[in-house]
């Protein structure tokens, strides 16, 4: 498999689980190919043309020749340069034959872009029911911060460190995150657990879950109780990382009951529980894990690849669930 395939392939996985629908995908990047039209010579020479068929601005190609086969991949949640240099060391000293870095936190361009998935979670919101303008102006404020927040980040160091070692690297964020959410959204309202309780054992039964209870980061509940009613549950689990602080009145005011998220902070935490809202925290690098391994069964069902797993990936396909 080229890069170019993997990569066109991830993005294509990320499109077809977005909560927003293949319409608004089209919407938007149809309005991107016009504001393209229109840019200025200099603004055109900095233009990110992969902004055409890929509306997901956390996920690159960061460096390599697009024509590059692809036989083995080296996949990390966080592939920073201490794990390039582990990927260089493996090829060097063992043979691994590593074609590909994959991370999936964005690096970058694509982590100096991070901000600008966010806008999804607006629409996410709106679908649960929340005004769609509280939303938006919540949501505004918060990418404001982020943006601000990685304005200073040496965004280029990890891939630096593939350029100058040789080793093609890009970062698969939002697509991966998609495919979490979509995931677990589908099995709640399938089995629809009626406790929390239930809902964590739901997720104990996924394999990426269950192993991360065997390392002491298994589903935890933080607000609420063993034998409190699920309700309408609200995964949160996309949209490039922890929305506003204070949506979670207008969670409730929506009809959600109870929030599914891979992390949050303890002042969400504690608005959250103001709003009397259950939480359930599935795990960061677990849900990471779950969210790559259901796109990469994607990516695989035409052509098998060979994985090699580090900083908290472990690759399980769909035929070990």
């Amino acid at each position: 498999m080229k890069l170019e395939t993997f990569y066109r392939r991830a993005v294509a996985a990320g499109m077809e689980r977005d909560p927003r629908g293949g319409d608004e995908l089209r919407r938007l990047l149809g309005e991107e190919a016009d504001r393209s039209a229109k840019l200025e010579k200099d603004e055109a020479e900095a233009y990110d043309r992969d902004r055409l068929f890929n509306p997901y601005a956390d996920t690159r190609v960061l460096f390599g020749d697009p024509a590059t086969e692809i036989r083995k991949v080296a996949v990390g949640i966080d592939m920073e340069v201490g794990e390039i240099l582990l990927a260089h060391t493996l090829n060097r000293d063992r043979g691994e034959g590593i074609d590909l870095v994959v991370a999936h936190h964005p690096e970058g361009l694509a982590l100096a872009q991070l901000h600008e998935v966010m806008k999804l979670q607006s629409d996410l919101l709106a679908a649960y029911g929340v005004n769609v303008s509280v939303a938006e102006q919540l949501m505004d404020k918060r990418i404001g911060e982020i943006e601000r927040r990685l304005l200073p980040v040496n965004h280029d160091r990890a891939v630096d460190a593939a350029r100058l070692l040789g080793l093609p690297m890009m970062c698969v964020h939002t697509p991966a995150d998609n495919c979490v959410s979509s995931h677990l959204t589908a099995l709640f309202e399938r089995d629809k657990p009626a406790r929390l309780k239930g809902l964590v054992e739901l997720l104990r039964k996924i394999p990426e879950y269950r192993r991360a209870a065997r390392r002491m980061a298994a589903p935890k509940i933080v607000s609420g109780s063993d034998n409190a009613r699920c309700g309408r549950i609200f995964v949160d689990m996309t949209g490039g990382t922890e929305g506003s602080k204070n949506i979670y009145a207008s969670h409730a005011a929506s009809g959600v009951s109870t929030i599914v998220g891979m992390h949050l902070s303890e002042e969400a935490l504690e608005n959250a529980k103001k709003a009397h809202l259950n939480v359930v925290i599935a795990g960061h690098v677990s849900s990471d894990t779950l969210g790559l391994n259901l796109l990469f069964d994607e990516l695989e069902k035409e052509e098998r690849l060979e994985f090699v797993g580090v900083s908290g990936f472990e690759r399980i396909r769909a035929a070990e669930r």
